[in-house]
């Protein structure tokens, strides 16, 4: 097989509508699993790859699992009812299951919506 100069692989990609750009400043990058458990890559590379109006994401680095917090733990996290109702709105479900996402995601408003809405395109 023969091998592609950068700019041969520039024009080939440019002709089969491929786009690679590299994201830089990523600190973390969490893949959460159904069973709780959460997949993390601590300041990772990632790139993200454009074709056909697809993207695809490429995480590279050391991953670590971390387990579900133990149901004891989950029952100590104070949730503010504002932030209950404000991923409820914006996930668009009702306020027990936005507590539920909340209490799954330590209180993280942003990750709580992407998961909720996440399953929901599911």
């Amino acid at each position: 097989m023969r091998r592609l100069s950068p700019r041969d692989l520039r024009r080939l990609s440019k002709r089969l509508g491929l786009s690679m750009e590299e994201l830089s400043g990523v600190r973390e990058v969490r893949i959460l699993l159904e069973d709780g458990r959460c997949i993390v890559f601590d300041l990772p590379k990632v790139v993200k790859l454009r074709a056909q109006g697809v993207e695809i994401y490429q995480v590279m680095g050391e991953s670590r699992v971390v387990e579900a917090p133990a149901p004891e733990a989950a029952e100590e996290l104070e949730i503010p009812e504002e932030d209950v109702q404000l991923v409820a709105e914006q996930a668009g479900v009702s306020l027990e299951e936005a507590r539920r996402a909340l209490i799954e995601t330590g209180g993280d408003l942003a990750q709580a919506i992407m998961l909720l809405t996440s399953r929901k395109a599911g």
